[in-house]
């Protein structure tokens, strides 16, 4: 028996999956800001919204359970406490001034649980206040936020990440998303279906971003260390994955600190127990650091860690797994097709069981091979889903898988 909420890999049949549907705070972005809130272009946010409910629909007809972040937001956005909580981490910024944030406490606190979401989720800007007049509003510009909307709420699988039956709150690592996690955070603490949920790791701690995780094979888990999930963020949810009995293997894998390759999970991506589909630029390079626990303990009560010196990582990851070899699938059809397919998520992608995987439509080369290598392609659009940079992967978190 298994619980309700349960995630032991990659490619075990998908039965419930976390969604953002594209809302309102994507059409906050302007070409003065989107840089700022971590997007390279500006969705056209109907198509954005037609494509993501292909994507639903496709899940659907696998019978995977879809869940709406925002639908589990309002939802727990009525209970009392849960909304002052939200109100409070959302006017905590030193930027706001006393008049501004006590304006804003009574305009919050006064709104319907739907209203209050969207509020924290697509922000308010400077014109659109109707009192708290001060220095604040005086110098900001009309456009400005007081409360930034949250772009990247599409890419759910970055501020969590359930190991077996416990969900870990992971700590986002740039300031403009560090207010997901904190509602991420808040549905699993408080909304009924997730009550009595363990959990680890936590926004106040280091930082580990969810696209950096990946479950290679129960008991077994690789984290890329680069640009978002920091060394002392890897090790930290070692130490919590060894000490909850989650794992006996975990890799840090050191990738590129460049925006094309800014998770683990845009190099490499499971669709197979033994299968991934992998940007052939790195697979040379591609090290790992295999780090296991000690039966001893520190003086602290700490684990003791032994951390091995860097290997190939798909050497590495193959023997931590078990297996002969890890095969590999190119992205992309040469090096420079490889490329423009990486950079257009082509190995961003999510399995939903052994050998089924969804992916971009257009990223025509990356699916042919995976198609000759005997896995099911589930093709979507994703020509403003991208916009981006993230995939079916990124844009999802698995609630629950059948046991690999």
């Amino acid at each position: 028996m298994t619980a309700p909420h349960y995630s032991d890999s990659e490619v075990g049949t998908l039965r419930t999956v976390l969604l953002h549907r594209p809302g309102p705070e994507l059409k906050r972005l302007t070409p003065r800001n989107n840089d700022k809130l971590l997007f390279d272009g500006i969705p056209w946010v109907a198509r954005a919204q037609d494509e993501h409910d292909a994507f639903t629909a496709a899940l659907r007809e696998r019978d995977v359970e879809v869940l709406y972040l925002t639908d589990l937001l309002t939802e727990t956005l009525e209970q009392p406490d849960a909304r002052e909580h939200a109100i409070t981490e959302a006017l905590a910024d030193l930027d706001l001034g006393d008049t501004m944030r006590g304006y804003l406490e009574g305009l919050l606190g006064e709104a319907a649980p739907e209203e209050l979401t969207t509020y924290l989720t697509a922000g308010i800007r400077n014109d659109e206040v109707r009192g708290g007049f001060g220095l604040v509003t005086s110098l900001l510009a009309f456009d400005d936020f007081l409360i930034d909307p949250l772009p990247n709420l599409l890419f759910t699988r970055d501020s969590s990440v359930w190991v077996r039956d416990r969900v870990a709150i992971t700590s986002l690592a740039m300031p403009a998303r560090k207010r997901e996690t904190e509602l991420t955070e808040l549905i699993y603490t408080r909304h009924p279906r997730f009550a009595g949920t363990p959990r680890m790791h936590g926004a106040h701690l280091e930082h580990v971003e969810g696209g950096d995780v990946l479950l290679l094979k129960p008991g077994v888990i690789a984290v890329g260390v680069g640009e978002r999930t920091t060394p002392a963020g890897a090790e930290r949810l070692a130490r919590q994955c060894f000490a909850a009995d989650l794992a006996h293997t975990v890799l840090a894998v050191p990738i590129a600190q460049e925006r094309a390759t800014m998770h683990l999970d845009t190099i490499l991506t499971l669709v197979d127990t033994d299968k991934v589909v992998v940007y052939p630029n790195v697979v040379d390079t591609l090290q790992a650091f295999t780090v296991t626990a000690e039966g001893d303990r520190e003086p602290d009560g700490d684990l003791v860690l032994t951390v091995s010196d860097a290997e190939p990582f798909f050497t590495a990851a193959a023997r931590a797994m078990e297996i002969d070899t890890l095969h590999l699938i190119d992205t992309g059809l040469d090096p420079v097709t490889a490329e423009r397919e990486q950079w257009d998520d082509g190995n961003n992608t999510l399995a939903i069981a052994p050998r089924v995987a969804v992916a971009y439509e257009r990223n025509d080369g990356t699916n042919a091979q995976l198609e000759a290598h005997g896995i099911e392609v589930i093709r979507i659009a994703g020509s403003e889903l991208g916009s981006g940079r993230g995939g079916p992967r990124c844009m999802s978190c698995p609630v629950s898988r059948d046991p690999l």
